[in-house]
């Protein structure tokens, strides 16, 4: 799987939140762990839909948690 452009804080924000578990937030936002583990990884993009979910599982806005940064080279 090739790393993508969008960056994230998702595994700070597990952290922050009482260390949730990846199956945890998977649970809550309708995806699998797996995905979790490749979003947490940069090696997935979430659904722009998972993406709010994540967001809002949180408490934050989605710029909180999802930033863009375009591969150089």
């Amino acid at each position: 799987m090739a790393k993508t452009g969008i960056r994230n804080r998702v595994r700070e924000l597990r952290y922050l939140n009482g260390e949730m578990t990846q199956a945890a937030l998977a649970k809550a936002v309708g995806v699998t762990r797996q995905t979790v583990i490749a979003i947490e990884n940069n090696k997935y993009s979430p659904s722009l839909e998972a993406a709010f979910k994540i967001a809002k599982e949180f408490g934050v806005p989605i710029t909180e948690v999802f930033s863009y940064r375009p591969e150089e080279g």
